[in-house]
């Protein structure tokens, strides 16, 4: 029987540092040979493995859509020879970078998952290990065809996860989606909810970089923040409302606003500021107007995906009205309407 094998794209991050006078910092080629000396690769579960380390290793702080293009395709190069793939990357923008990549690599059939670590590998008490031998084992022996993220014991849809802790080891939460998979003494894997296996060959889409803006609302939020911010020339905005998508409509220069820009192109997204739950205009007063000066459900997206999909989006040749309507259709998952 042909051996499995998996590519595994370091990019950078907490996981592969080095000790140093300095605290931790990046070293050219320290991490990969690390990888390479893991007792556990020799055991006849794992697959065989390739490692390619980035020239220039990113610290995730500075990731944009030009390193996501680079990463997809790098996957795309291997992806005749390789079973599956895992990205090696920063937690502080993980979740903007396994939601990019869901939307970029059009019909992925393969996994593709997305870890890293809170402690660096050379420590004692590194979650490093565990995060990148459990997926190996995910992206080797498991038809999971989509772009997720894997740590501490949960495999989450890469699109709907937040991080919510800064240095605990159940740093990501997928809160408005169950776990694809759940691992313990055992694996669980939710086959109920993994996306259908495409028949196309994967291509990928790149993503440039469109003025799209995320503005959190406040009380005491000035219009004049508002006015601010769209004569910058933005293509789109998300707006981070209260609860179930609402934002003051006592503020008739707010919602003119809110008008003349979406008269004039700009796509106004409508994402809750709550950790859990969607937006539905429909139930409040103050939902209804955003509404009705053209602004649209987020429905339960993360902050997330709804950046990384909007500028997917503004990224194509599709009309505003196609680029609307497919923000609130789910493309990889990544939505569930909440109401009509």
């Amino acid at each position: 029987m042909t051996s499995k094998r998996v590519y595994i794209a370091y990019t950078g991050g907490t996981i592969g540092m080095k000790p140093s006078s300095k605290g931790f910092v990046p070293e050219s080629g320290y991490f990969t040979e690390q990888i390479s000396r893991l007792p556990e690769l020799a055991y006849p579960d794992m697959p065989e493995i390739h490692i390619h380390e980035y020239e220039n290793i990113i610290d995730s702080s500075n990731i944009t859509p030009n390193d996501w293009y680079q990463i997809s395709e790098d996957i795309k190069a291997h992806y005749q020879d390789f079973d599956g793939f895992i990205v090696l990357h920063g937690t502080d923008t993980m979740a903007y970078t396994a939601s990019a990549l869901s939307f970029m690599l059009e019909d992925l059939s393969k996994p593709v998952i997305v870890t890293g670590s809170q402690i660096p590998w050379s420590q004692m008490r590194t979650d490093a290990r565990d995060n990148l031998i459990t997926s190996i084992l995910l992206a080797s022996q498991y038809d999971i065809p989509e772009v997720s993220l894997y740590f501490h014991n949960r495999l989450y849809r890469g699109n709907r996860t937040r991080k919510v802790d800064a240095s605990g080891f159940h740093a990501f939460q997928s809160p408005n989606f169950p776990a694809l998979v759940k691992v313990g003494s055992s694996i669980q894997v939710n086959q109920n909810i993994l996306l259908t296996e495409p028949r196309k060959p994967l291509s990928i889409n790149r993503i440039s970089e469109p003025k799209v803006v995320v503005l959190t609302l406040f009380p005491g939020f000035s219009s004049d923040m508002l006015k601010a911010v769209l004569k910058s020339g933005i293509q789109g905005l998300v707006l981070m409302t209260y609860g179930m998508g609402n934002a003051p409509c006592n503020n008739l220069a707010f919602l003119q606003l809110l008008q003349e820009a979406n008269d004039q192109g700009v796509i106004i997204v409508n994402c809750t500021q709550c950790l859990k739950g969607g937006v539905d205009m429909s139930s409040y007063e103050t939902g209804q107007k955003l509404q009705n000066v053209g602004v649209i459900s987020g429905y339960d997206m993360t902050p997330e995906a709804t950046l990384t999909k909007l500028s997917y989006l503004l990224s194509s040749d599709y009309s505003l009205q196609t680029i609307k309507q497919k923000m609130q259709t789910s493309l990889k998952g990544e939505l569930t309407r909440i109401s009509n």
